[in-house]
């Protein structure tokens, strides 16, 4: 495989980022998720009433080694609130939890 355009790849997801309250990029989309992690974060945040968007990037093998770097995080999904990484689906579900999602999202709710 050919070195990734980090340039291109660091400015197109910072702008996705920055536009989408809550973002994953995942396996799948909202209608035709992939893979069961991404079957359950559909369902947590469809359950918690909040605007989210889903990415696809399993047929983008550069876009998903860069995202790898940049979060320095090995698995999908990756979940971004407000701009901020939080991890995957096993760290939503901790922040469920913990109390720690709610608050974090009350402001974006539909």
């Amino acid at each position: 495989m050919n070195a990734i355009d980090t340039s291109k790849y660091k400015a197109e997801v910072e702008k996705e980022i920055a536009e989408t309250p809550i973002l994953v990029y995942t396996k799948g989309t909202k209608e035709f998720p992939r893979c069961g992690f991404t079957m359950r974060l559909k369902d947590v945040f469809t359950e918690m009433n909040v605007p989210f968007e889903f990415q696809d990037v399993l047929d983008n093998p550069e876009k998903r080694m860069f995202l790898s770097e940049y979060c320095e995080w090995p698995t999908l999904p990756k979940v971004f609130i407000k701009g901020e990484f939080c991890g995957g689906t096993d760290i939503i579900l901790e922040m469920i939890e913990n109390g720690e999602l709610e608050p974090m999202i009350a402001d974006i709710k539909q």
